[in-house]
């Protein structure tokens, strides 16, 4: 595994207080070290501000970005791909965790496919942490596949920084991650599927 490449970690954060600590504790835990995290504070109200701000005081490596308004998920997750710096970029809801070799297996598995887009087979799970359900990918997007069932999840999504330029979500409440992993196919982007189940949702 070439360690030096940099993955670029993005989060967006709105009112999940509940959950953001042990997401951020999955991300500190990750077996591959070479990350950087850009979060997005993405509530009008700063009440939570410096909780997050001291969530993230464990990281070396990190970028606040804090939104005068509230912009939603498409538009905060945009700016925060314009602030990558990161050879690959991954993305994880605030409230979703990652097993420990997540990053460290899929990056590999993407080298070892020369692939520019990958995700992986995820655990439905309660807050306390009980697997209620498992969603396990067995092939590759195709468009008209995905089209009837969006089985991507978005915090198991990790893509080339050589694409990066076609990933733009559209500025949509609900859907928005599907709306663009079809645009991507449309493409001719390849989705790679890895059938390990490294995410919990």
């Amino acid at each position: 595994m070439n360690k030096k490449d940099l993955i670029s970690i993005i989060i967006t954060y709105y009112k999940k207080k509940k959950y953001l600590k042990k997401t951020l504790n999955s991300i500190f835990n990750q077996v591959y070290k070479n990350f950087e995290i850009i979060l997005v504070y993405d509530d009008t109200k700063k009440d939570d501000l410096n909780y997050v701000r001291n969530l993230l005081k464990i990281f070396k490596n990190k970028k606040l970005i804090i939104n005068k308004v509230n912009l939603g998920v498409s538009k905060s997750r945009n700016i925060a791909l314009k602030n990558c710096k990161g050879d690959y970029i991954a993305f994880i809801d605030s409230d979703d965790l990652w097993k420990r070799n997540k990053l460290s297996e899929q990056i590999t598995f993407m080298k070892k496919k020369s692939s520019f887009f990958s995700f992986t087979s995820y655990e439905i799970v309660d807050e306390f942490e009980n697997v209620l359900n498992k969603r396990i990918v067995k092939k590759d997007a195709e468009y008209n596949v995905l089209m009837s069932s969006n089985f991507i999840g978005l915090s198991t999504v990790m893509f080339h920084k050589r694409i990066l330029n076609k990933v733009f979500f559209p500025n949509l409440k609900t859907q928005e991650d599907f709306c663009l992993w079809l645009k991507l196919l449309k493409q001719n982007i390849r989705l790679h599927h890895y059938s390990k189940i490294l995410t919990s949702w």
